[in-house]
């Protein structure tokens, strides 16, 4: 080494490498106007979700019998229900209970349709068949049918919502994965695995899972948006989360018995559903553009 260079401390060498990481992750992002748009939406809805607390005073739950059926005022900005629950109050904390239950039913779907792609991908002849079979069958119910079918065999609650999504969303995230498996199984780096002698599992979710992620990660983030529809059509119909709990969907089928009078809890959580799934959408459709143009 030269009398004047110093070498750079571990430390500083692991931030700047993870700060490249990081730029270069949320790269695609910054270079797409319609990803920071979907970005932005679903942002809004996190952040109001977080601080929900602290921007109204109202609770989801807290009756006010004075403003029954109110239109926005000073006192509810977006007005009341039929009960007199300020529907602000409602969205925001409803927004906690979509942007928990949305990802985590995508995320379980996720984990059991990758490892079941990988699994039916790399090993193909009947493994390959017995899954891909199997999945078939679950793909022959329509989605809202199956919903129905196992909320209804289990009972309304929230970990059944996010059980009946995640087993209808299992067969196409397989499809993806498979799909994807059989391209870079042919791969040079995987040959030179199994010359390693390096084991199945390892090949799958260290050499080929992380080649694919980013197919999966778009496809994901629409699945969330699909997600949150479900979860609005099942509190719509009645069997999603138990009242009174401030569900997006639940709301708009309350407040469309007294719509004529007050369309206000219609209007505000169906504003709510179009504009996060329209923002996940535009997110995905953004980042796949930007990721498709460097490959």
């Amino acid at each position: 080494m030269a009398t004047g260079e110093q070498a750079s401390p571990p430390g500083l060498a692991t931030r700047r490498s993870l700060g490249k990481r990081f730029r270069d992750a949320i790269a695609p992002i910054l270079a797409s106007k319609v990803a920071l748009v979907g970005l932005g939406l679903v942002s809004f809805w996190v952040v109001v979700a977080i601080f929900a607390p602290l921007i109204t005073p109202y609770g989801p739950l807290e009756h006010d019998l004075e403003a029954m059926n109110l239109g926005p005022s000073l006192e509810h900005l977006l007005g009341a229900d039929n009960l007199g629950r300020d529907l602000w109050a409602r969205l925001i904390y409803g927004a906690r209970t979509i942007l928990i239950l949305a990802p985590l039913s995508v995320f379980c779907a996720l984990a059991v349709g990758a490892t079941l792609g990988l699994i039916s991908g790399y090993f193909g002849g009947w493994t390959d068949e017995v899954v891909m079979r199997l999945l078939d069958a679950i793909m022959a119910f329509p989605a809202i049918l199956l919903y129905l079918i196992i909320i209804f065999a289990l009972g309304p609650s929230a970990t059944n919502v996010v059980i009946a999504i995640t087993i209808a969303g299992t067969p196409g995230i397989a499809r993806l994965v498979r799909s994807l498996t059989l391209d870079i199984r042919t791969r040079e780096y995987i040959a030179a695995a199994k010359l390693r002698g390096e084991n199945p599992f390892y090949i799958m979710f260290v050499e080929i899972l992380p080649n694919a992620r980013g197919p999966i990660i778009v496809d994901a983030m629409l699945r969330i948006g699909y997600a949150v529809i479900a979860i609005g059509t099942l509190g719509f119909l009645g069997v999603g989360l138990p009242p009174p709990a401030p569900d997006w969907g639940s709301m708009v089928a309350q407040g469309r018995i007294y719509i004529w009078i007050n369309p206000w809890p219609v209007l505000w959580p169906s504003l709510a559903i179009s504009s996060l799934v329209i923002g996940l959408n535009l997110f995905a459709d953004g980042l796949r553009e930007e990721t498709m143009r460097y490959q």
